[in-house]
């Protein structure tokens, strides 16, 4: 049994919650799952939109989010970072780890990507033999969707 508090997860908010409770910018616990060998898989909750509020993420502001959260954290959690997806819904991102849930460790991480990203010069792995369209990108509509995350860091786990 995995014990969510002791992880710094709200265990009232961890798993499927109703879209109209969920606050945006925000990181969950969506799932975890032990396997049979004692390794966990830890699904986080990244929403950067409120669902069902009308502000969508742009297709180009989630890919380049995506490129940025994909580079820092295979470079800030090389053991642990399985995958990153984007949310259909364009209000934010499923990241998966593997044998790291802790919510400081993960929320410590994507605050360093995204002051990380205020001083980019390019979105990583936009080129066009790094990425299937690398013309959809736009390094300033990225700066300004982190600098907006960032600016509710205290709230960050206070997702509904």
């Amino acid at each position: 049994m995995i014990d969510y508090a002791s992880l710094g997860w709200r265990t009232e908010l961890v798993g499927e919650l109703d879209h109209r409770r969920l606050k945006a910018p925000s990181v969950k616990l969506r799932s975890a799952q032990q396997g049979p060998n004692g390794d966990t898989i830890f699904c986080v909750d990244l929403r950067v939109r409120h669902p069902n509020a009308g502000a969508y993420l742009t297709a180009t502001e989630l890919h380049s989010m995506e490129h940025f959260l994909l580079e820092g954290l295979q470079r800030l959690l090389p053991q642990h970072f399985v995958s990153i997806g984007i949310m259909g819904c364009r209000t934010g991102f499923y990241l998966v780890f593997l044998n790291e849930g802790r919510a400081q460790i993960i929320c410590t991480v994507l605050q360093r990507i995204f002051e990380d990203m205020q001083h980019a010069h390019a979105v990583p792995y936009a080129s066009i033999q790094q990425c299937g369209h690398y013309q959809d990108h736009c390094l300033t509509d990225a700066q300004a969707l982190a600098h907006e995350i960032l600016a509710q860091r205290a709230n960050w786990l206070d997702a509904a």
